[in-house]
This record gives structure tokens, C-alpha cells and sequence, in this order.
């Protein structure tokens, strides 16, 4: 018989599963909607996915294009798509471009870990404006700010919490909470923001950092490029050690860095523009970020999922 602890981590298993093929449900409807109409103006929607979130991501990637009306697809395949799943991406979304992630030379950087997605998107906006879509995000509103975001040609991110400050990285050092960067039960981003100051990448000097969420993240064409990112992962990893930086999560602080060094960006409203903690959607959510701890959490993932879909149908 099993212990109370297992039964309970069996329930939630069982839980998240259920609610997880609810969502996949209500997702589906968006096979009925109208293909996407792509334009080659500059701006590219780009993601990295897999036959898993198929669904999910036309509801991500279909939403956005409504609300923004820019841009072309380009995705990343991470090994899994199906030549049904190319099929109906190419159906659904103007025969969009698909790279492989064996196709990615991810050099002196952590392969995994979506360094791949980080490694491709800096080749494509050498010279177009690319955002990064996760697919469990979902847009129920105007864009604005992501609009005027291209128009300036300024990077923007999602921010990773509501106190989130474009800051220089020694201010920025003063308000983390002083983790060991050493110690194996510290978080990778928290261990690498402590040692932020000792990275020089060939960065604009002082470098500046924004705790962003790399789930919804926008790039100006040009600016720091492959080489940055090769640079700070060979300093990174020469002082945290190989698996400590190899870790889910470096990507993330890279982006950020990135985003953080080619003057002041976009930080998107957070009380439009957030992550999902298990608390109820603002009214005026314009989009919302489904974070794994808590994806399918009070059914509000799939509650989103139906209002975009409706909204695509019209």
C-alpha cells in the first residue's frame, strides 16, 4: 500500500494529466479556424516546438498574429515534428519555415536546454525583428506596446516578476538575495546573476541586466550577436563549472543579458503582459504566460485557450 506522501504526489500526477488532456480539447478547435496570412515585413514569430504542443502552439502563434497583424513564422523543430504535424503548420500558417535543431551548431555553448532556439533566433535577426513565442502563451487583447516596441526598434521582454528594473548589473547584484553560486542547490539563473559582474563578454561597459522571461521576448534587428553568446557562456562556465552551467536555465539569463545591452528596452506592463501563478487573470490581460509549475491550474489555460479561439473564429 502506499504512503500518504505517494498518494498524494499520485493524485496530483493524475490531476494534472486530466486537466492537462481537457486543455488539449479545447485547443483542438483551432484546427476549424482560418489559415494565418503571413507577410515578409520585417518581423519574424519565432518558436521552438514539438509534436506535444502542436495544438497549443497554433492557439499561441495564431492569437499573437491576430492582435499584432505583423510578421512571418519561423520554428524550430526539436526533433519531433511529424510529416502530419508539418502538414497542417503549413496549412495553418502559410508554409512556414522549418529548421531542424540538429541543423544548429551550438559551438562552445550547452547543447540542450534550448540554447539551440537562442543560437538560431540570433542568426535571424541579423536582419529582422524577431520575438520569441512560447507556445503554452496566449494573447486575449491589443499589443500596443509590442507594436511600438518594433516601431522604435527597441528589444522588449516579458517581464520574470512585477518588480522587474532595467538596471545597471552592479545595482542589479544589490538586489539579488546573495545565493552561493557554488552551491549545487542553487538555481543556475540565480547563481549566474550573482556573478554577473565578473563577465565581460565584450559587453557595453557598465552592462546592465532585466530579470525578463525569455516566454514572450522581442529582438531588434542587429545588434549583439552570436559571438556575445559564445563569450559569456565560455565566462559563465569558467567560473560556475561545466555542470552548473550546462544546467536548465543559463539560456535564460543569456537572453536577458541580451535584451539588457542594446539600450533600454520595452519592459511590457506586467499587469497586461504576465506570467500565470495560480491566481485569477486580470480583466484587461492582453497576454498571459502558462508557466509549467502551474499550467493547468484552476482550468484558467483552457479558459484562455477557448476566449482566443472564439476570438479567431470571430
Amino acid at each position: 500500500m502506499l504512503a500518504a506522501p505517494e498518494m498524494i504526489q499520485l493524485r496530483d500526477k493524475l490531476l494534472r494529466k486530466l486537466r492537462e488532456q481537457f486543455h488539449l480539447r479545447q485547443s483542438r478547435a483551432v484546427l476549424g479556424t482560418a489559415p494565418l496570412l503571413p507577410a515578409d515585413d520585417g518581423v519574424i514569430l519565432y518558436s521552438m516546438i514539438g509534436t506535444r504542443v502542436l495544438l497549443p502552439y497554433l492557439v499561441a502563434i495564431k492569437s499573437l498574429h491576430q492582435h499584432l497583424r505583423r510578421g512571418r513564422i519561423v520554428i524550430l523543430d526539436d526533433g519531433t515534428l511529424t510529416p502530419a504535424d508539418k502538414a497542417i503548420l503549413a496549412h495553418h500558417l502559410g508554409d512556414p519555415e522549418i529548421r531542424h535543431i540538429a541543423e544548429v551548431d551550438v559551438g562552445p555553448c550547452p547543447r540542450g536546454c534550448v540554447w539551440e532556439r537562442l543560437l538560431l533566433l540570433l542568426e535571424l535577426r541579423k536582419d529582422a525583428y524577431v520575438i520569441q513565442v512560447d507556445s503554452d502563451t496566449v494573447t486575449l487583447g491589443p499589443v500596443p506596446e509590442v507594436a511600438a516596441a518594433i516601431a522604435e526598434g527597441r528589444n522588449f521582454t516579458l517581464k520574470g516578476e512585477d518588480s522587474a528594473r532595467w538596471l545597471p548589473v552592479g545595482d542589479f547584484v544589490k538586489t539579488t538575495p546573495g545565493l552561493d553560486p557554488f552551491s549545487p542547490e542553487t538555481h543556475v539563473q540565480g547563481a549566474t546573476e550573482e556573478i554577473l559582474p565578473q563577465i565581460r563578454a565584450g559587453l557595453p561597459q557598465p552592462s546592465c541586466y532585466v530579470r525578463g522571461c525569455a516566454g514572450f521576448t522581442g529582438f531588434a534587428p542587429g545588434g549583439l550577436g552570436r559571438r556575445t553568446a559564445e563569450d559569456f557562456s565560455r565566462e559563465a562556465e569558467a567560473i560556475l563549472g561545466r555542470e552548473s552551467w550546462k544546467r536548465w536555465g543559463s539560456e535564460q539569463v543569456m537572453s536577458n543579458v541580451i535584451v539588457a545591452n542594446e539600450g533600454e528596452p520595452v519592459l511590457l506592463p506586467y499587469d497586461r503582459y504576465l506570467n500565470f501563478w495560480n491566481e485569477p487573470l486580470p480583466a484587461d490581460t492582453r497576454l498571459a504566460h502558462f508557466i509549467g509549475t502551474y499550467r493547468f491550474h484552476l482550468g484558467a489555460y483552457a479558459e484562455a485557450t477557448r476566449r482566443a479561439i472564439a476570438a479567431l473564429k470571430g
